[in-house]
């Protein structure tokens, strides 16, 4: 299955399998080991080796991570978004902003490699040397990427119960971001019907 770093950082925010909401990037020691198991996302964006965050790198993702999700909504749209914070969502507008100014942070300029055998090859030169900055921006350049591109006419936001994902179709009749959701949702429905039938027996009776 395809992986998309800002997928992945909206994603942060999830269901905690009790029927609650758990965000990955609360404390410092969560985000160091999300920004770890992203390594294959963020490669070429970050140094090679340990990164290690702080408070203020925390801060900076899940302030990024706000604009994410708020476009997201926006992407979805009319369909509802992710409950998991539909009624605290930044304005589209601050979103933008926020995205545009995170991802600018980074000058980079693309140089292109050309072996004597094999085809040529881009890579991005930065001349930032702070690795948290380089990061930032990196998924910021990662989220306008994905928001600008075929994917976001695939988004969804997963309705089953207790979910709080975004999601993208891999095809037409998907409604649920995992099958175990889709379990969950179809149980859902079936229980809603005995409940609605037993309802209407009570009524006749």
């Amino acid at each position: 299955m395809e992986r998309w770093a800002a997928l992945e950082l909206a994603s942060t925010i999830r269901h905690d399998g009790d029927g609650g909401v758990a965000d990955d990037l609360a404390t410092v020691q969560g985000t160091t080991l999300w920004i770890q198991e992203q390594g294959d996302l963020l490669a070429g964006h970050i140094p090679e080796g340990r990164l290690t965050a702080d408070e203020n790198l925390r801060l900076a993702i899940v302030d990024l991570r706000q604009a994410v999700r708020a476009l997201f909504a926006r992407a979805v749209s009319p369909a509802p978004p992710s409950p998991a914070d539909a009624h605290r969502l930044m304005t589209a507008d601050r979103a933008i902003s926020h995205l545009n100014a995170a991802a600018a942070r980074e000058l980079i300029a693309p140089q292109i490699d050309w072996p004597v055998e094999g085809p040529p090859a881009t890579r991005l030169l930065s001349a930032q040397q702070d690795p948290h900055v380089r990061l930032v921006a990196a998924l910021a350049r990662a989220a306008i990427d994905f928001l600008s591109g075929p994917q976001r006419t695939r988004l969804r936001s997963c309705t089953a119960p207790r979910c709080v994902r975004y999601f993208v179709k891999s095809h037409g009749r998907q409604e649920w971001c995992k099958p175990s959701c889709g379990n969950r949702a179809r149980a859902a429905r079936h229980y809603q019907r005995q409940r609605s039938a037993a309802d209407g027996g009570s009524a006749r009776s």
